[in-house]
């Protein structure tokens, strides 16, 4: 074990890590993780990522350079603080399955990574964890009825057929169940009350797989109701909220133990105590964080106090409607994560070379060559990395040339030996690269940037030819677009027919029709009345696209639906009659005509996602916009991720390049601040300033 290791693993201070390069990090946690568990006290180690795609990231590539590691992985919710969304079912799996595995016994090195927001988040307690685990086996005797009840309060959702983790189903003497933790869903066969058999199988074509002795049942959820949980429930939330908080459909409905959406933003009400990730960790274990975590943890506190500040005030103007919890209740908010960072300790892995110091450790790992300057010169580029290799060999160092895939690898292969590099061999693994001897290596690994150590460099395809670029293709729209989102909706979903109005999907069930089945929508109107929709006229039916609390059922036959569509059509027209004259009006004046530039197509290719078809035809109605010459009258709308911010950057960037001023107006000083470290990354090397202004950002 190297000195620095050795280091680490003696303090009780908070130590930086000084240079180690993003690259460099998943060797760093891999040799952290061995060094832990060969320190005789069986540690694990921990690092703190800025977001799911560092974790993931870390994730597939730690076991590159350590196949001997164990992973788990710590995301943290996909909804926002103070949402009405619950986590995703897969997400929550996901965490509980993790936690549970903290607990068990290592008889390996061990690497858990963790996002910034699953880090500074209250969860669920280890002993609660422990309680609400069990393991069932083939053989053993359990009232089906029983492992239904029980499946529902730890958290799964019953579902016709079983397609991802939290869900059950039960058909005749079999019970699907897809359990967190596990790969594949699991078929439980009963003979009377024993379990006969216990099959894994696939969710996608529900075929099994093979056979499986036992398997550990963890909760699906960690907002769970059982008798204990919904009367503390009841009890806190009246005390924290008063007597009239009882008329509040959350309190309403957990006191009846029904589940309802967001219900996990008010979690410490429900469990008698929360526990922190560092509850979970042993004494030895030994944390990292890098510094971009830092930063996410800041950003996302300042987030949580500025959503919990909006809740306040739409609280105040519609009481009863969302009553939120104190930040700390949920949160570790920014004084008490400082001081778990000094008590912990809490190592800062950062890229930028300090001098040794009692509080420094000095790696002096230095990034890979950037060939920008070739690539901006238009040189061969391919001729310069030829020419770094050999330095590097000669400087006695191994070199190991990393691509995305075995297809890259083959072509950068090529590309080299036209251009000099004859002598190098491609490996499978880590292993077998740092074996050779002399020769270049050429492997498959997953890394956006490299490193240089006093014995290996590692040079990536990103470091040689620059950002990778998203290839962009045409995607064929599906004809059946209801269908595929109908794979979304869940038994007690509202939808809406144009003819019936408002039902409440049940599912998809089998008419006979003429002696032969027909596939039909089952739907559910007011009093009980059904109607069954073949699939043929799928498209009379759309998803209800509002708040479903509260809403009532329209009645088959009645004149309730068709009232509502008349007025609604004349309000259509008393509208369409103004926006006619606001157009006429518009159509008369002259406007500004913008177009793009040479540069644009690079600013483009900046863009490190696939555009969608809506996301290209908003784009490209935008730009037609700009270049008709009149004023523009277009509001683009969108769902919260689906890139309306890439459209209103594309435009801002053709009007910036034609010599105007473009203001981008935000709602909120967080979104100000989004938006501003968004277009301030995009329009980098441009000759475009950009400046923020609200009243976070002092005078100038």
């Amino acid at each position: 074990m190297s000195e620095p290791l050795q280091r680490v693993l003696r303090t009780n201070k908070v130590l930086t890590l000084a240079g180690v390069p993003t690259g460099f990090l998943p060797l760093l946690a891999a040799d952290l993780a061995r060094a832990a568990h060969g320190s005789g006290k069986g540690a694990r180690a921990v690092a703190i990522v800025a977001d799911e795609a560092a974790m993931r990231g870390l994730a597939e590539t730690v076991p590159l350079f350590a196949p001997e590691v164990e992973l788990l992985t710590l995301p943290g919710w996909d909804c926002l603080p103070y949402d009405r969304a619950s986590p995703a079912l897969r997400v929550m799996a996901e965490r509980l399955a993790t936690l549970s595995a903290l607990q068990s016994r290592r008889d390996k090195p061990q690497l858990l990574v963790v996002t910034a927001s699953a880090a500074s988040q209250r969860m669920l307690t280890p002993f609660r964890i422990r309680q609400l685990t069990r393991r069932i086996a083939e053989g053993e005797r359990i009232d089906r009825e029983n492992l239904v009840e029980q499946l529902n309060s730890l958290g799964y959702q019953r579902a016709d057929t079983v397609a991802e983790a939290g869900e059950y189903a039960v058909r005749g003497s079999l019970i699907d169940v897809f359990p967190a933790g596990e790969e594949l869903a699991l078929r439980l066969d009963f003979f009377g009350d024993e379990i006969d058999s216990v099959r894994r199988f696939d969710p996608v074509d529900q075929r099994s797989t093979d056979k499986a002795d036992a398997f550990t049942l963890m909760p699906a959820s960690e907002a769970l109701l059982d008798v204990d949980s919904i009367k503390r429930f009841r009890s806190r939330y009246r005390e924290r909220f008063g007597a009239a908080s009882t008329q509040d459909p959350l309190y309403q409905a957990l006191s009846e133990g029904r589940r309802m959406a967001g219900m996990e933003h008010w979690l410490p009400l429900i469990e008698e105590r929360l526990a922190t990730l560092f509850d979970h960790l042993g004494d030895n274990d030994l944390v990292i964080r890098e510094s971009s975590a830092d930063q996410a943890i800041q950003g996302r506190q300042e987030a949580i106090e500025d959503y919990f500040q909006n809740r306040v005030r739409a609280m105040v103007a519609e009481p009863g409607s969302y009553r939120p919890l104190e930040p700390t209740s949920l949160y570790l908010m920014r004084s008490e994560w400082d001081r778990l960072v000094t008590e912990r300790p809490i190592h800062l892995a950062s890229s930028f070379p300090e001098p040794e110091s009692d509080r420094v450790i000095a790696f002096d790992v230095q990034p890979a060559r950037d060939f920008a300057p070739e690539r901006a010169q238009q040189a061969n580029v391919y001729e310069a990395v030829t020419q770094h290799v050999a330095s590097l060999r000669k400087s006695g160092r191994k070199v190991v040339l990393a691509s995305y895939t075995r297809g890259a690898r083959e072509r950068l292969t090529g590309l080299l030996e036209d251009h000099g590099l004859k002598s190098h061999k491609q490996v499978e693994t880590w292993q077998e690269a740092l074996g050779s001897k002399t020769q270049p290596s050429l492997l498959v690994l997953p890394l956006d940037h490299g490193f240089t150590t006093p014995d290996v460099a590692v040079l990536t395809e990103q470091d040689i030819l620059g950002d990778r670029l998203v290839r962009r293709r045409k995607k064929r729209k599906a004809a059946d677009a209801f269908l595929a989102e109908l794979a979304t909706l869940t038994p007690g979903d509202l939808v809406v027919h144009a003819d019936h109005g408002i039902g409440r999907y049940e599912g998809l069930t089998q008419i006979k029709v003429g002696n032969s089945p027909h596939d039909c929508v089952a739907l559910e109107y007011a009093r009980g009345n059904k109607l069954y929709v073949p699939v043929e006229n799928i498209e009379l039916l759309s998803r209800y696209g509002s708040e479903s609390e509260g809403v009532s059922l329209d009645s088959l036959g009645g004149e309730a639906w068709q009232r509502r569509k008349s007025r609604m059509k004349e309000r259509i027209r008393e509208i369409a009659g103004e926006l006619i004259k606001v157009a006429a009006l518009r159509a008369t004046r002259a406007g500004l005509i913008a177009e793009p530039d040479a540069s644009y197509p690079v600013f483009v290719d900046g863009f490190p996602y696939e555009e969608t078809d809506d996301q290209e035809h908003a784009i490209s109605d935008v730009l037609g916009d700009l270049e008709a010459g009149r004023p523009m009258d277009r509001l683009v709308c969108g769902d919260v991720g689906f890139g309306k911010t890439e459209v209103a950057l594309r435009a801002a960037f053709v009007m910036a390049m034609s010599g105007r001023q473009v203001a981008l107006v935000c709602p909120t000083t967080l979104l100000a601040r989004q938006h501003y470290r968004n277009f301030e990354q995009r329009l980098h090397g441009f000759p475009l300033k950009v400046g923020r202004l609200s009243r976070l950002v002092p005078a100038a």
